[in-house]
């Protein structure tokens, strides 16, 4: 979680934000749990490009996060193109008229292997935190983006020609919420914290 905030901040440097650290220790905790409550699952996007500096820093906060190791075998395929993008409608109806969507895969070649329990990998994991960290930072620029795991693997990886030591794990749309974009009934509803963690 602190990775994601430091990802945010980064991001945050990038665009030029300035400010002591003090101030913003307290302040950059207290607005990424505000983010994360904001942040929903877009299922409407409108038609409008995505400007290439915040497509850029969305990848960086990709970029920066950690992974198993730091063996970092993710790979994120940047699918914009009219033909790529008609392609994703052919695997999917999860688009909801995103510009782009990123698509994620992990090298299992090079993945995390756990020594003390073969079989045990962290490459979905990597994958899925790389994708975390770009969908938090689309939602800090004002971007929306969805969660799409409603697809065929295996025939993503063909249409795409994703190489064999490959995994394909989600795609994410992103792009600018439509105006009458909003989250679903149950996007504020959460278990409480005594149900969902333990004190050993």
């Amino acid at each position: 979680m602190k990775r994601i905030v430091i990802a945010l901040a980064a991001g945050m440097l990038l665009l030029g934000c300035s400010g002591s650290t003090e101030e913003n220790e307290t302040t950059e905790n207290m607005d990424f749990i505000k983010l994360a409550a904001e942040r929903y699952s877009v299922r409407s996007f409108q038609d409008k490009a995505i400007e290439k500096e915040k497509l850029d820093l969305i990848l960086k906060a990709g970029q920066l996060a950690p992974t198993a190791a730091n063996l970092q075998p993710q790979k994120v395929y940047i699918l914009k193109s009219e033909k790529a993008l008609q392609t994703v409608d052919g695997l999917t109806r999860s688009r909801y008229g995103a510009p782009v969507v990123l698509l994620v895969t992990y090298n299992k070649d090079i993945e995390w292997n756990n020594r003390l329990e073969p079989g045990v990998t962290a490459g979905e994991q990597d994958a899925s935190i790389v994708a975390t960290h770009m969908m938090m930072e689309a939602a800090d620029l004002g971007l929306g983006s969805v969660w799409v795991c409603g697809f065929s693997p295996s025939k993503a990886k063909e249409a795409f020609n994703i190489p064999e030591n490959e995994v394909v794990v989600m795609m994410l749309p992103i792009g600018y919420p439509a105006e009458d974009a909003k989250p679903s009934p149950m996007h504020t509803s959460r278990k409480p914290l005594e149900e969902t963690t333990q004190e050993l």
